[in-house]
């Protein structure tokens, strides 16, 4: 829907649609190169003439390339033009597909100043935003907060729908085992602020990523983050980013945690690395690659045009 309004307000008229049923239409963004398998298949063997767009997923470039190579580099080899969502997305494609690769980042409109609402005296609030699945590691915080030591104030919230009964008994049970987390259940856009508002740090624990959308809202907050080491943060953040911890290692990012808590000038070096990413996230930066996708598609069906 976003990518829907900001192509509106360059000019296009664009239909959202959760099926391909074989409609003329001057052009075709297919989100996920798997899960759209078909409909791209369709509108390429219908359509050849036409420009295609497929925009990969992180599930498409670490998971589905690998279980699914077939209908998954089907859809890869159709694409006029690829949408990755971090910076390394090239690293992990068949190099023969390379060429057609643009790099988006997705965007977050500027939330209210932060200040408004303030944390509780002497917390040190932590949150973790996003749907409790494997894909996400979503209670690595909760668990590396059990490590922290008794004199610390840090409390992990965790906010976002757990993906099956068993992420929701796993929340559940977590909450009333562990006195530092609080999962909050899914929250609305004004509740989330509020949540990113009253924390001093997030967490990023994911194991595979295409390009967190997340990560954009925390950059745009100027909250400062802790992230996994996977290609889908460190495409986002840079190599230099100074917040990265070993994947699933529940020490070394409570390591990070207490040291984000006591040593202010690491806190503020990672505030100043998020405020300095904040203007690539912007919502018109993201009009200005969706718009040269469309033009590179384009000129890939109609090169003498």
């Amino acid at each position: 829907m976003r990518w829907q309004q900001l192509l509106e307000q360059a000019g296009h008229q664009v239909t959202v649609v959760t099926g391909y049923d074989g409609e003329p239409t001057d052009l075709l963004i297919a989100l996920h190169a798997w899960r759209s398998a078909d409909a791209i298949q369709r509108f390429h063997t219908e359509w050849p003439e036409k420009p295609l767009i497929v925009a990969l997923t992180g599930t498409d470039i670490y998971h589905h390339q690998y279980q699914y190579p077939e209908p998954t580099h089907a859809s890869m080899a159709a694409a006029s033009v690829l949408i990755g969502l971090h910076d390394l997305v090239a690293q992990d494609i068949p190099e023969t597909f390379r060429h057609k690769l643009l790099t988006l980042r997705q965007s977050a409109a500027k939330p209210a100043v932060r200040g408004g609402s303030r944390p509780e005296p002497g917390q040190f609030n932590i949150c973790v935003i996003g749907h409790l699945r494997d894909e996400k590691d979503s209670l690595r915080a909760a668990w590396a907060s059990r490590l922290l030591p008794e004199e610390s104030a840090i409390i992990v919230s965790c906010a976002g729908k757990p993906h099956n009964d068993e992420w929701r008994e796993r929340a559940l049970s977590e909450s009333k085992d562990n006195p530092r987390f609080h999962w909050l259940g899914q929250l609305d856009k004004a509740q989330l602020e509020n949540l990113m508002a009253v924390s001093s740090l997030m967490v990023i624990s994911s194991v595979m990523e295409g390009g967190a959308n997340v990560v954009s809202e925390a950059c745009r907050a100027g909250l400062p983050i802790l992230a996994s080491d996977i290609p889908g943060n460190r495409g986002l953040l840079g190599e230099h980013y100074p917040g990265y911890y070993p994947v699933k290692d529940d020490a070394a990012l409570a390591r990070l945690m207490r040291k984000a808590e006591t040593e202010p000038e690491f806190l503020a070096q990672l505030t100043d690395c998020v405020k300095e990413l904040a203007e690539t996230f912007t919502p018109e930066r993201e009009r200005q690659s969706l718009e040269q996708a469309v033009a590179l598609a384009l000129a890939a069906v109609n090169p003498a045009g």
